[in-house]
């Protein structure tokens, strides 16, 4: 008996995974994802009930593909290829796998060698491209986004059979869900001899991975990049991803193009690579990557060769910038070379001055940003396994309100650089701790350059007081109503813009800022601020008991003789 999977169903048919998952929903075959697969009986049964659901007269079906694709390629451009990152723990076969790919689908492979160290390259299967980000690992992916770009379209996460998830998976397992993209867990090293894919398997659903083969959502494919078995499985899960995605751009939109390498060359210059994700790149244009600028001379594609543009999905060597530009910056532009160096100088000067700030922030600064959404972000580090667990447990018993704490990342040893760009990727400031360790001199300059506070502490105690006393301020305030005095109403005056209540103050006393309100025979008939404060033609702060005055309330001219006005203020209630 054999087995199909249902995107190779959908490609039988002529449509998208989605479109076929969502008419078999419809129909009472709910559950289905596009990975799974199905034996003979269901095959003939999906085939069969999708095409009596969707076969319309032929001329009818051709007129709506038309106008559907019309429509579609109007609002939201055409099919690109989907831009991927590997990443992994240290030995698990990141580069053995980009090797694999490389030079058995290698798009351009007749055009020449590829380019030793490029950044990106594409491969091909079955005419269908995928480009590849080839970065040393989660610190670039996550120095991507530090700047606000989205560069990976999706991740792999590599894992070695044979020792499953170590602690640089981890991390990299938190930074893809920080990015929000699709993630492909491959198993890799299947070929080894103790390489145990159920084991691996199980270390995924620890870390909250259920594979698909599981009942979960995560796809999963073993490979073994050394022997180069089931790497063309792989290239099609991400193709299917890719569908899932409906990744589209325009080439003539707006260019979105992306700084993913950088460095100097000797007799080149400033050398970038960059990939695009909407519109065209040309040689000729004026260019702004952040607080660079330039025209561009030369792009270059993998193999080296002059590519003269680059369009949706490429990645090309870009040429002709005055210096190097940080990784994750994208590229404007401009109409002349004069525009593009006057906005590279406004854009240097505005980005110094939010990384000074945020740079001092105070513990109570972040939390107090963080109000907004009723959630910390927290990035913890500590000596040990033992000391990460104390912390984390402490600080998850904490309860005040209906304020969480959301552990972004946690592992052991010295705060990193990593650990850094992870905070300075993610929207609302997310707070890095270190129990018992501090930053590295790399983490510490990075988190100056960044804007990134980092706050260390020797005692358990000390990070759980200061994290209840920061969430508390995360709260919205509770006010408590404090009475001062009270007014009697003993006759009106009407004055441009209002009526003012002349007054006899019967207790207390009256005050402005202050909030009144108005009762009519012993029943509350408004509620407000007081707008003015007169004594005779002064306009005064406050009147004593047993003293006249002139109160006009904002908002309220309906006030009449013999109306009281209990006179109060709001103070906030310590929580």
């Amino acid at each position: 008996m054999t087995r199909k999977r249902v995107y190779q169903i959908a490609k039988e048919l002529g449509v998208s995974s989605k479109e076929l998952i969502e008419k078999l929903a419809e129909m009472g075959m709910a559950g289905l994802k596009a990975a799974n697969t199905v034996d003979d009986e269901e095959y003939t049964l999906i085939v069969n009930l999708y095409r009596e659901e969707t076969t319309p007269p032929v001329k009818e079906e051709e007129e709506k593909e038309e106008q559907h694709s019309a429509i579609k390629m109007v609002k939201e451009g055409v099919p690109r290829p989907p831009i991927v990152s590997v990443l992994g723990h240290i030995d698990h076969g990141k580069t053995t796998l980009l090797d694999a790919i490389r030079h058995s689908h290698l798009a351009a492979k007749e055009t020449g060698g590829i380019t030793q160290g490029v950044a990106a390259y594409q491969a091909d299967l079955h005419g269908e491209k995928i480009t590849f980000i080839d970065t040393p690992g989660h610190k670039a992916f996550t120095g991507m986004r530090a700047r606000g770009a989205k560069a990976t379209d999706i991740a792999i996460l590599v894992v070695a059979a044979d020792d499953g998830i170590m602690a640089q998976t981890v991390e990299a397992i938190d930074h893809i869900r920080a990015a929000e993209i699709p993630m492909i867990v491959a198993i890799n090293k299947i070929d080894k001899a103790n390489a145990d894919v159920d084991k691996t398997m199980n270390d995924l659903v620890q870390h909250g991975l259920t594979p698909e083969d599981w009942g979960g959502e995560t796809i999963t494919v073993a490979i073994s990049a050394l022997a180069k078995e089931k790497i063309e499985d792989l290239l099609e899960m991400i193709l299917l991803v890719a569908e899932m995605e409906d990744l589209r751009a325009d080439p003539h939109g707006e260019l979105e193009a992306i700084i993913i390498e950088s460095h100097l060359s000797k007799g080149r210059g400033p050398v970038a690579t960059a990939v695009v994700r909407n519109g065209t790149l040309r040689e000729k244009d004026c260019i702004v990557v952040g607080s660079t600028y330039g025209r561009v001379k030369a792009l270059l594609n993998e193999t080296g060769e002059r590519a003269g543009k680059a369009g949706p999905g490429q990645s090309v060597e870009v040429l002709g910038l005055q210096a190097v530009p940080q990784v994750g910056t994208q590229i404007t532009v401009k109409k002349t070379q004069n525009e593009a160096k006057a906005c590279a100088e406004k854009l240097r000067v505005e980005e110094a001055a939010p990384q000074r700030s945020r740079a001092k922030m105070t513990v109570e600064d972040l939390f107090r940003q963080a109000r907004a959404e009723e959630k910390l972000k927290l990035i913890l580090k500590a000596t040990s396994t033992g000391a990460l667990e104390a912390a984390r447990r402490e600080i998850e018993a904490l309860t005040v309100g209906e304020i969480e704490v959301d552990f972004i990342h946690t592992g052991v040893g010295a705060i990193s650089e990593g650990d850094i760009l992870l905070a300075a990727s993610i929207p609302g400031d997310p707070l890095v701790v270190g129990f018992g360790v501090k930053a590295n001199a790399k983490a510490t300059k990075l988190a100056e350059h960044e804007g990134v506070a980092t706050h260390t502490y020797a005692i358990i105690y000390d990070i759980v007081d200061e994290i209840e006393r920061a969430l508390k301020q995360m709260l919205a305030p509770v006010y408590q109503e404090v009475r001062i005095g009270e007014a009697e109403v003993r006759d009106l005056f009407k004055v441009p813009g209002g009526i003012v209540a002349g007054c006899y103050v019967a207790e207390g006393r009256v005050v402005r800022p202050g909030k009144v309100r108005v009762l009519r025979r012993d029943e509350e008939v408004f509620s407000g601020d007081i707008a003015s404060l007169h004594r005779f033609t002064d306009d005064v702060r406050e009147v004593q008991v047993e003293r006249e005055c002139g109160i006009r309330i904002r908002d309220f001219d309906d006030v009449q003789v013999g109306d009281r006005l209990v006179v109060f203020t709001l103070e906030e209630v310590a929580r």
